[in-house]
Formats: C-alpha cells, sequence, structure tokens
C-alpha cells in the first residue's frame, strides 16, 4: 500500500509531459478552429488554460466537436502548436 501511495505522490509531482506533437501540423489543423473564435482567447486576460495538462484537455474537448472529430495525434499537433505559439508553457 504504501508503495502505492508513493508511486501516486510521485506522478501528482512530476511535470506534464511536453507537447509531444508536430506544431507545424498543429498550425494547419488550427484553421478549422479560426471558423469559430480568433486567437484572442490563448492570450490574457482571456485566456483561462493554466498549465500544459489543462490546455491538452481543452484541446481534446474541443476536438470532439468536429466532424470527424480530431484524433488523439491530431490533438497533441494542435497542443504543440498552441503552446508553441501562445502559450508557452515548460
Amino acid at each position: 500500500m504504501k508503495r502505492l501511495a508513493f508511486a501516486l505522490a510521485a506522478f501528482a509531482l512530476a511535470p506534464a509531459a511536453p507537447a509531444a506533437g508536430d506544431a507545424v501540423k498543429g498550425e494547419q489543423l488550427h484553421r478549422s478552429c479560426l471558423q469559430c473564435h480568433g486567437t484572442e482567447l490563448y492570450v490574457p486576460p482571456k485566456r483561462k488554460v493554466k498549465t500544459l495538462a489543462a490546455l491538452r484537455k481543452e484541446t481534446a474537448r474541443w476536438a470532439d466537436y468536429y466532424n470527424p472529430k480530431f484524433t488523439k495525434a491530431e490533438v497533441e499537433d494542435l497542443v504543440a502548436y498552441l503552446n508553441r505559439d501562445f502559450y508557452k508553457f515548460p
């Protein structure tokens, strides 16, 4: 049981995985996002996302709105692009 608690604590303290996608592909995919909103959502004061994990979660949530839905790889590409050009999370 102590091992499990230690593993969970280590996982919680570990830094979020870096954006593993292709930012160039993400930039191309991002054109779909611009059909509904501009880039003003990514910069203060409108920015609501505060971490890379939250950016990944929000991107995946909105990816379900497209037809066809964005794949997991496409979500990672979008996260890589958004982080590179706007958020700059470590």
